[in-house]
């Protein structure tokens, strides 16, 4: 039996699978986001650690597995996130998480320190509010204090491994989300530290996702519900576990995820690196590959935001099923879906969503599908930029996430990207990957490769429409050219706050 724990943004889950790959069972908890200030986004670590413990004591209850049955035990989560411990272990502040928009200042510095070029050699990325790096340096300008008593420095899922097994350790896919790795060499970038002036001893140990990286403490066994011993492996970042998951280990499938987020992620088997740095290239999960990656930050966020403020209380199926009878491209009805600022390919903290169009014969389901066909829009800027940096050599595109449940956003997003759509047999996303992690590591299968050949299988397929290639693209067009248009706009609006 294997158990992946995945520390998302929205709460805890904890899957139970056997050796063939199939759910025993799963247990899932909420925990509440803080919102201090408009833009900024924190969470609590010890709400992280008591669900956690709760999900797997309910997931073993549920799938009647004894503890001595897990063998090993997977971490995912949200990356980029920034936990800060002092000497002793004890969290120091809440979290400031990866959608936290707060850093523009810092980042502008991190670049101005480094050089834009050399940050993209080095770590394969530019400098980003999101990332781990710049969340450090604010809290060195704004919070000296806390600063001063900074030991250690972790990601959100490391932050749950040093409960469960005592020791310090992190991934290197997640890891490559900080600003900090050299993701070329697949370590901590001693010259990126140095020019930032944070201490390499405040960083753990990074390894591969299916290196073992401790053994579930004795102090954490007992509440947790698993034996001392058990083997914990370092796993990865949300994205690249969800990768494993649905199967995009190597080059030629590419998983888009529709979550919060949105993602579309290219497994390389090398480091390629977008000139303008408008893709993230980060390690895999796998040894030995990294991946391109498009990051849009409101994907199902938008469509929650927009139920929550327009539908309060409806079911998204019953929002969403009168958007069959509304023509593509929504009568010509735009959404830009930057409610909280946008990463690919626009990295601005200050871009903000906007419907444009609006006409007094657009009734509600014009709306709605608007907020679809916006986010495929968005996700087909990541895909494009994927194959003009060379991933253009796509077999297969395999869709996972909450999003995707919905056959009506489905079929818009093949229109969009006018290629196939793929569901697999695997439906629970970065816990999934995380579990098959923790089996590579114990043994279960030699690597990522042949762990994802025999349990992760094709199941539906979404092709595209015929006659709506012409619409899509000619609006795609219109939208590519409203950022731009409305940028003047956002910083006048930022100023003005």
């Amino acid at each position: 039996m294997l158990l992946g724990i995945d520390v998302a943004t929205t709460g805890a889950k904890a899957l139970l699978i056997d050796e063939t790959g199939v759910v025993i069972a799963s247990a899932q908890a909420d925990y509440p986001l803080s919102m201090p200030q408009p833009l900024w986004s924190e969470q609590s670590p010890a709400d992280w650690w008591t669900r956690v413990v709760a999900c797997v004591r309910q997931a073993l209850t549920r799938g009647n597995v004894a503890p001595a049955a897990v063998r090993a035990v997977g971490l995912t989560g949200q990356m980029h996130g920034l936990v800060l411990l002092d000497a002793a272990g004890k969290v120091l502040r809440p979290a400031i998480l990866w959608n936290d928009q707060r850093t523009a200042a810092e980042c502008a510095w991190i670049t101005e320190k480094v050089g834009r070029q050399r940050l993209l050699a080095l770590t394969g990325n530019p400098a980003l509010p999101g990332f781990t790096a710049p969340k450090l340096l604010w809290v060195r300008r704004h919070e000296p204090a806390i600063y001063a008593r900074i030991a250690h420095v972790l990601l959100p899922k490391d932050y749950v491994r040093y409960r469960l097994t005592g020791g310090m350790a992190t991934d290197l896919a997640g890891g490559s989300g900080t600003l900090w790795l050299d993701v070329p060499g697949r370590r901590w970038s001693a010259e990126v530290l140095s020019a930032l002036e944070v201490p390499a001893d405040w960083l753990p140990p990074v390894y591969e996702g299916s290196q073992v990286t401790g053994t579930v403490s004795p102090a954490a066994a007992g509440g947790i519900g698993l034996l001392p011993g058990t083997p914990v492996v370092a796993g990865a970042g949300d994205q690249a576990a969800q990768a494993v998951g649905v199967g995009a280990v190597r080059p030629g499938v590419l998983a888009l995820t529709l979550g919060t987020s949105g993602v579309v992620f290219a497994p390389t088997d090398e480091p390629v690196i977008e000139p303008q740095g408008r893709l993230h290239t980060f390690c895999h999960a796998v040894p030995g590959r990294w991946h391109l990656m498009g990051v849009m930050l409101s994907a199902g966020g938008s469509l929650r935001w927009y139920r929550d403020t327009v539908a309060p209380g409806v079911a998204f199926d019953d929002l969403l099923a009168p958007v069959v009878d509304v023509p593509a491209g929504s009568e010509n009805l735009l959404f830009l879906p930057y409610l909280t600022g946008e990463r690919t390919p626009h990295p601005d903290p200050l871009a903000r969503g906007a419907f444009v169009g609006l006409t007094m014969r657009h009734a509600q389901a014009h709306l709605t599908r608007a907020v679809l066909e916006g986010v495929a829009f968005g996700l087909r800027d990541s895909v494009e930029l994927l194959r003009t940096a060379g991933a253009d050599t796509l077999m297969q595109v395999r869709i996972s996430g909450g999003g995707a449940r919905s056959p009506q956003w489905q079929q818009i997003i093949a229109d969009v990207l006018q290629t196939e759509l793929v569901t697999v047999s695997t439906i629970e996303g970065a816990a999934y990957g995380a579990a098959l992690l923790a089996g590579i590591g114990a043994g279960f299968w030699p690597d990522a490769d042949a762990a994802c050949a025999a349990v992760v299988q094709p199941t539906t397929r979404v092709s595209p429409q015929a006659g709506v290639a012409e619409c899509y693209h000619a609006l795609y067009n219109h939208y590519r050219r409203l950022y731009p248009a409305l940028k003047p706009t956002f910083v006048s609006l930022a100023d003005a706050a």
